[in-house]
């Protein structure tokens, strides 16, 4: 089955198609189910139950309670709730935040915003090579101010899998801090439980994993205090007034649910193992220029983040309109910069400025790997002859 045409769509990290399904479960509620389901009377009673439904489909997912999700209209936001919630509700002095240098750009700017805003400390964890967090350097930052430590799950440009689980017990072991996880590019691609992972926050987003854009949601481990971004109503357990998009809740329920059935079918090693076909078409195709970005085995099974060298990512997909893709790089006035986070990762600028992620999806097929790879291939070769990473 494929929802899709035009370009392969290789840009999933980006965003997802909206599945056929998802669109289906909504329809009823922008129709005859569009009642507030705060209401008493008739109108009121199947949105109010879509939505509690919509909170278990998502809960399920993440081995939470339903109580446990707070719907949001976007990651940004959820994450900014983690955030600015825990930092407010602390009601601290000198509040300390510990976050790493390759988060998402909403933790990172909401960080930069409890700084001026809240007097707040915030240590900014390197990475290796590869990406990812040492532990250690996460326990010699911990201090007694600590609030909050923030580390988000799987990284959006290379896939890198940070070892939460551990990072949570470490936290939680030398501190009274609360561990929250941006979780966004891992829920629906890898099997995810909050209890296993130890952490207190975890946001999900809903475009992400085949639901529309606007919708995401915030786990909230129960006793954890926090400071609501918009107060109104109190809807959402409090946490997020405002009259609930009921539609958009059921959305993302739905995707939780289809991508949970997913999981049970094994469609993450399917995945997996057409982004390695990939990488090994590439490698074949063009020998001794390929270089794979971040972990070899610790990654999202849907992601290829790699530099080939002598060229500039961004050249070879304005060569290849056949695909979708996407660069780490920056564009500002005709000037490209390289990713930050390959950057942090110690990447050279010519090396970054070559790199291209390659994201699969649900409907991704072998047909479109093999055509990709030579597409990308036979451009490689044209834009070689242009200055790029040696």
């Amino acid at each position: 089955m494929t929802v899709l045409s035009g370009p392969i769509y290789l840009d999933h990290n980006a965003t997802t198609p909206v599945d056929p399904a998802v669109t289906e479960a909504m329809l009823p509620l922008l129709t005859n189910g569009f009642g507030n389901p705060s209401s008493d009377h008739d109108y009121g009673t199947a949105p109010r139950a879509a939505l509690r439904h919509a909170r278990d489909q998502v809960a399920a997912l993440i081995g939470a309670s339903s109580e446990g999700v707070v719907f949001t209209g976007s990651g940004s936001e959820a994450d900014n709730l983690a955030v600015r919630g825990v930092v407010l509700a602390a009601g601290a002095d000198r509040p300390h935040v510990i976050t790493q240098r390759t988060e998402h750009p909403a933790i990172l700017q909401a960080c930069q915003a409890v700084q001026r805003w809240h007097n707040a400390d915030v240590t900014y964890l390197p990475v290796d090579s590869d990406g990812l967090v040492d532990p250690a350097d996460l326990a010699a930052a911990l201090t007694g101010r600590t609030v909050l430590v923030s580390i988000m799950l799987a990284n959006n440009e290379t896939g890198a899998l940070q070892p939460v689980r551990d990072l949570a017990r470490v936290t939680h072991t030398h501190s009274d801090a609360v561990f929250h996880t941006d979780a966004a590019q891992a829920v629906g691609k890898l099997p995810v439980d909050v209890t296993d992972l130890g952490v207190d926050l975890l946001t999900v987003v809903g475009h992400k994993m085949y639901a529309p854009k606007g919708i995401a949601a915030l786990y909230v481990r129960p006793g954890v205090r926090l400071e609501p971004l918009v107060y109104g109503g109190g809807q959402e357990h409090g946490l997020r007034a405002g009259t609930e998009n009921v539609a958009l809740a059921v959305a993302l329920g739905t995707a939780a649910h289809l991508a949970a059935a997913d999981l049970a079918d094994g469609g993450h090693h399917r995945v997996r193992t057409l982004r390695d076909q990939l990488h090994d078409r590439l490698d074949a195709a063009l020998p001794g220029r390929v270089t794979l970005n971040g972990p070899v085995d610790a990654r999202l099974p849907n992601t290829l983040n790699l530099s080939i060298r002598g060229t500039l990512g961004h050249d070879l997909l304005a060569a290849t309109p056949g695909i979708a893709a996407s660069t780490g790089s920056a564009c500002h006035a005709g000037t490209h910069a390289p990713s930050p986070v390959l950057t942090a990762m110690g990447q050279a600028p010519d090396h970054a400025l070559g790199a291209l992620r390659l994201s699969l999806g649900r409907w991704t097929t072998g047909a479109d790997i093999d055509r990709a790879a030579e597409l990308i291939a036979a451009a490689s070769r044209v834009t070689a002859t242009r200055p790029g990473p040696t």
